[in-house]
């Protein structure tokens, strides 16, 4: 069997992890693109054995990187969602923990220039359209990942990565609430349905008979729960106008629940076939709005703050996420002026992954295809801090 080389970097983002490439190294063609992610994943067979990928959602995850044309961006971040188990692959969502590795990971693939201490990157999720700055530590200009940050679900502390999420309202539907309604009625269940950098429906979890403080395991378990669920959740990607669903996993799907400690709201977040070991950071971009807008299903629950800057606490299976809002409420309309969080990145490997040649039958790149030698021109520059 002829094997087929694409040269990547491999990273855990947050609370993921998977494999980063350049998108000039990759098919160009969408259905080419997604056999090729599938045969370095090795998707569709339990534990992932014949690729890279962990067995897992949140450890079949894909980033595509390349510089951006907009003279405002510099990065362009394109995710793919790798199904682990089946012969899938989703180009909709965006994923907020592997964007944490996207800054490290454009500095190390000569995308970008570091500095000398602090580099700020611009990014644009292609697959949603939000712009995202991310601040890298870079001392004598090189990728920092030890440092004293710490984020609930990766063991032991790393250094700090800080995103700042903007244009996040309607990422796929160009409205808040796409539906029209900021709550309504499914299956019996009131529900909210979002969009904030990822479009999701939102529900208590007591309307389930759930506390909402159950652990990934307890819910992956709970069948007669999942079955409800789903229901839900493909009929509410049909009034957000997403059609059918069911083979999708936007929208995502979150309950909600008092806060059991110190917390602004708990929630457990679905992928939307498991319940997520942490929270994706999208993911809780949209559960603030969706606490932070009055008349939602998080009304009654979440503690909502004050003022036009708040900290927003999510306690989750495995501790809790914190993020930052600046915003301002007339009325019932609230406009989110930035969104951001703290998370970490480390390089775990580089090289080159093999996939069948059969999978990807066309021109091998060479060392003097125009398009490689652009890619591994020099890197742009980006803004610094001292």
């Amino acid at each position: 069997m002829q094997l087929r080389a694409i040269p990547f970097i491999f990273m855990r983002g947050g609370t993921s992890r998977g494999p980063y490439f350049l998108r000039s190294d990759l098919p160009t063609d969408r259905d080419v693109l997604a056999e090729v992610l599938m045969a370095v994943v090795g998707s569709g067979q339990p534990g992932n054995i014949d690729g890279i990928g962990g067995g897992t959602p949140v450890t079949a995850k894909v980033v595509i990187l390349s510089r951006s044309e907009d003279p405002e961006v510099d990065v362009d971040y394109f995710f793919a969602q790798v199904s682990p188990d089946k012969r899938e692959v989703d180009f909709a969502p965006s994923c907020g923990n592997m964007l944490a590795g996207v800054g490290p990971a454009s500095i190390e693939m000569g995308l970008v220039e570091a500095c000398d201490g602090v580099t700020t990157i611009r990014i644009r999720a292609v697959n949603t359209g939000a712009l995202v700055e991310a601040v890298v530590q870079t001392p004598h200009g090189v990728v920092a990942y030890d440092g004293t940050t710490r984020i609930d679900g990766v063991l032991g502390t790393a250094a700090p990565i800080r995103l700042s999420f903007q244009n996040t309202v309607g990422s796929k539907t160009g409205a808040l609430f796409p539906t029209g309604n900021r709550m309504e009625e499914i299956g019996g269940i009131s529900v909210s349905c979002i969009d904030a950098a990822m479009p999701m429906v939102f529900a208590r979890a007591a309307d389930f008979g759930l506390t909402g403080y159950e652990s990934k395991g307890e819910l992956d378990a709970n069948k007669a729960f999942f079955a409800r669920m789903e229901a839900i959740r493909i009929e509410g990607g049909k009034r957000m106008g997403f059609g059918d669903v069911s083979h999708s996993v936007l929208p995502k799907f979150g309950l909600i629940a008092p806060p059991r400690g110190t917390g602004t709201v708990a929630s457990r977040y679905f992928m939307p076939w498991s319940c997520h070991p942490t929270y994706a950071v999208t993911g809780a971009i949209c559960l603030c709005a969706c606490v932070l807008a009055p008349g939602t299903v998080a009304s009654s629950v979440a503690l909502r703050p004050t003022g036009s800057t708040a900290v927003l606490v999510i306690e989750h299976p495995a501790g809790v996420l914190e993020l930052v809002a600046e915003y301002t409420v007339c009325g019932d309309d609230v406009d989110f002026k930035k969104l951001g969080t703290l998370r970490t990145a480390r390089k775990l490997a580089a090289g080159t992954v093999f996939i069948p040649g059969d999978v990807w039958p066309d021109h091998v790149p060479t060392a003097d295809d125009p398009k490689v030698v652009e890619s591994r021109s020099p890197a742009i520059g980006a803004s610094c801090l001292v």
